[in-house]
């Protein structure tokens, strides 16, 4: 699987770490953060382009996922999720990891490097990559209904109106 990794400085340490992981787990990586530390950098651009190259991956028929990472994940995941096709999930536990595939069909981790240890974070990393969307009905048309406002805006009628 080709894996598309993002982070800022905050999880730069990690993001170096993880690739290694991810390469010996036999994945392509491709990195599409920082060169070099540095405090002051910005996430957005290197989430958006990890974001926009598993987009276009999986359009290639290329089977790809991604990673993000921050102090919290939270940024990161606002990051990516502006990406149309993006399904960004932030994840904290093995339950959070694996539900984001399997009911969600997450396309983007998104991981607060600061929040967990190394081996907390490749534990949550290797269960969302393990997982695959159980293509359950009700999930398949809740996601449905995502994209359908992600490219034209439209809701199902407001049971209220």
């Amino acid at each position: 699987m080709r894996i598309h990794i993002a982070t800022d400085h905050a999880g730069l340490d990690f993001s170096t770490q993880l690739q290694a992981h991810l390469r010996e787990a036999g994945h392509e990586v491709v990195d599409h953060g920082p060169v070099e530390y540095d405090a002051l950098d910005d996430y957005p651009a290197f989430c958006i382009r990890a974001a926009q190259a598993v987009v276009a991956d999986q359009r290639e028929g290329v089977e790809a996922l991604g990673i993000v990472f921050g102090g919290s994940g939270n940024g990161e995941q606002i990051a990516a999720n502006k990406v149309q096709g993006i399904r960004a999930a932030l994840v904290w536990n093995l339950s959070t990891a694996e539900l984001a595939r399997e009911h969600n069909d997450a396309n983007v981790i998104s991981i607060g490097a600061r929040q967990h240890t190394y081996d907390e974070v490749t534990a949550l990393i290797d269960r969302f990559i393990a997982t695959p969307f159980s293509g359950e009905e009700r999930h398949v048309r809740r996601i449905a209904q995502i994209a359908d406002f992600e490219r034209d805006g439209s809701l199902l009628p407001d049971p209220r109106a």
